[in-house]
């Protein structure tokens, strides 16, 4: 296609939500206008685009409302109906595509996917089993055990999973599971859980960003550090070329995130992905030549993708709406004139009107000359804020 010029053309977003509410702000600065369809009347990427359109992501008044007003659309959540994405495809430029974004939303087929990929990168995913019946359950490899026990749909932020060491825990778990199709994985010893981000356009370029190495706490993102300092430099060159293989493969457009496991033994494997901007790659707002939801633009405009280039050592703190609450009650906001009085700190609020335990509220970015000030500089905020400070 032809590239849509900045100040020049609409964009569109299939939902409302802060990676959303962040590629609106992205391509603001770049001139161009943006439309939101969300059901939710007050979501955060609605309350910043020139125009919101309240409607079901299914509601066929409201997609055929967001292809006239836009001229390309992309989503801001992995979940959205693939349906939804068809539909629009057939009257607009749509990217990431149906196909590419089907591939995300069930775990067996993302498995399968990165099985058949791995023939040319060498990183394979962990040791799993599909189970969608009793058959399957009871043909499950004793050695798979201990596992994590995944749902192959809706599952995310540590959602749709439990841990199980025995086959009656297994077969317990998936009767909790109320029996839907799920990915039995086995469980690895972890050195670090990686993540990699990478941009695609429909001309088949790629760039990315460097690894990024990731906390998890109850299954979410806490903490990412870029550079991955304790990564060896030919694990980083691994994960980089399997995750661009990865892209390659789905004829992929736009900001894909894949997520590794770097094991015990030095080995990588692939974990799973997200077909969007992805909380792991906050740190590119502030610490590198260009973010992700602006190569989230470019990709959908059909613009130039510069390779990017991390000027700053970053440090990313997830936000949730936990650090509004305290013993003594709340909500109740955090200290952020302490937190923001500390150097080479951005913070990165949401929008969202309340907070709610577990809730995603915001980032906090710290940016420094080293890797070591900047993980310095995170841990006083982090203790600030009452968030754990061992990272």
């Amino acid at each position: 296609m032809a590239a849509l010029l900045p100040g020049a053309a609409t964009l569109g977003v299939l939902g409302g939500g802060q990676l959303g509410r962040m590629f609106v702000h992205a391509a603001q600065a770049l001139g161009y206008r943006c439309v939101v369809l969300d059901p939710d009347a007050i979501s955060p990427a609605g309350a910043v685009a020139e125009q919101h359109v309240k409607a079901d992501y299914l509601d066929p008044v409201g997609l055929a409302q967001l292809a006239r007003d836009c001229d390309a659309i992309t989503t801001e959540f992995e979940n959205v109906p693939a349906v939804a994405l068809q539909t629009l495809a057939g009257m607009r430029v749509v990217a990431p595509a149906a196909a590419a974004v089907a591939v995300c939303q069930d775990r067996a087929v993302e498995k399968a996917h990165f099985e058949a990929a791995a023939a040319q990168s060498g990183v394979h995913p962990a040791p799993h089993a599909v189970i969608t019946n009793d058959i399957e359950l009871a043909a499950v490899d004793p050695a798979l055990l201990p596992g994590i026990l995944k749902t192959s749909r809706m599952g995310y932020d540590g959602k749709g999973q439990v841990r199980v060491s025995t086959a009656a825990e297994l077969a317990q778990a998936w009767d909790g599971l109320k029996r839907v199709p799920c990915v039995l994985e086995q469980l690895l010893p972890l050195r670090a859980e990686l993540s990699v981000l990478v941009a695609r356009g429909a001309d088949g370029q790629v760039v990315n960003f460097p690894v990024q190495q990731n906390l998890h706490r109850a299954g979410i993102l806490a903490v990412t550090e870029v550079p991955a300092r304790a990564v060896p430099a030919e694990v980083q060159q691994q994960a980089v070329a399997a995750a661009r293989q990865v892209a390659d493969a789905l004829a992929y457009v736009g900001v894909l995130c894949i997520e590794f496991f770097w094991l015990d033994d030095g080995r990588l494997v692939v974990n799973e992905m997200a077909p969007r901007p992805h909380n792991s790659g906050h740190w590119t707002m502030n610490g590198a030549s260009v973010s992700q939801f602006e190569l989230q633009v470019r990709a959908l405009a059909g613009l130039p993708l510069p390779q990017p280039r991390q000027h700053s050592a970053a440090v990313m703190l997830n936000l949730l709406g936990d650090l509004w609450f305290s013993d003594q009650g709340g909500p109740t906001p955090p200290a952020w004139d302490r937190v923001l009085a500390l150097p080479g700190t951005h913070l990165h609020l949401y929008g969202k009107a309340e907070a709610r335990p577990g809730r995603k509220m915001g980032h906090l970015n710290i940016t420094a000359e080293t890797p070591e000030a900047a993980h310095a500089v995170a841990r006083q905020a982090a203790a600030i804020l009452g968030l754990p400070t061992s990272f």
